[in-house]
């Protein structure tokens, strides 16, 4: 009576499955996003997936474009946001690293994971990377810089980034934020107004000392 119900009632949501997914893609790896295990977090039966995915490849698919969407997206919105000089555009890019929906770390920590067994997901990250610091490097170069130093200062901003994902390094939030202004200068070459830190701090609710 149950497994009728759950096949001809309610077969929760495409979104459903697919957060179901995310989560445990973060909590254990890629290996444990498998139909049977989602149903009985989701309490549904194994075929009510078959309605919203054609098989697991596609959900694994749809991981992807939502980790390339959101994590990509986000530095690359970022980084044509309007900023009144060079140091309060990269602000705009440090709001990535501490804005979740901007950009999520535990997800880039577990797709990287996740690459390291896929050479066709290696070849995804491998192409967000070279997306992200060409959307830094045109930042950059938008004011002023010239390529060459604008290709170095965006692989720096960059890499030490996912230095900080990939080595699960923690800081407190006072910590970051005393660091953040000679980041910036160390980046640009600039040293950030003081109002240019003020409007950051206040995005992310910080109140310095």
């Amino acid at each position: 009576m149950d497994q009728s119900v759950n096949d001809s009632g309610w077969r929760g949501s495409q979104d459903g499955w697919l957060e179901a997914a995310y989560d445990s893609l973060l909590e254990s790896g890629v290996d444990s996003v498998k139909i049977l295990p989602l149903a009985k977090k989701l309490n549904l039966s194994r075929t009510s997936f078959y309605w919203f995915f054609k098989d697991r490849e596609e959900l694994l698919s749809a991981l992807v474009s939502r980790w390339r969407d959101k994590n990509t997206g986000g530095i690359v919105k970022q980084s044509e946001a309007y900023a009144e000089s060079l140091a309060e555009a990269m602000l705009n890019v440090f709001d990535c690293w501490l804005d979740q929906d901007l950009f999520d770390s535990k997800f880039e920590f577990a797709v990287r994971s996740w690459a390291l067994q896929s050479e066709e997901i290696q070849e995804e990250v491998h192409n967000a990377d070279r997306t992200r610091m060409e959307a830094i490097a045109t930042m950059l170069r938008r004011f002023g810089l010239p390529a060459n130093s604008a290709d170095v200062r965006a692989r720096t901003t960059y890499l030490v980034q996912i230095g900080y994902i990939s080595m699960q390094s923690k800081e407190s939030i006072a910590v970051r934020m005393k660091r953040i202004p000679e980041y910036i200068a160390i980046y640009t070459g600039e040293i950030p107004a003081r109002r240019e830190l003020d409007r950051f701090y206040a995005r992310h609710g910080y109140k310095p000392d």
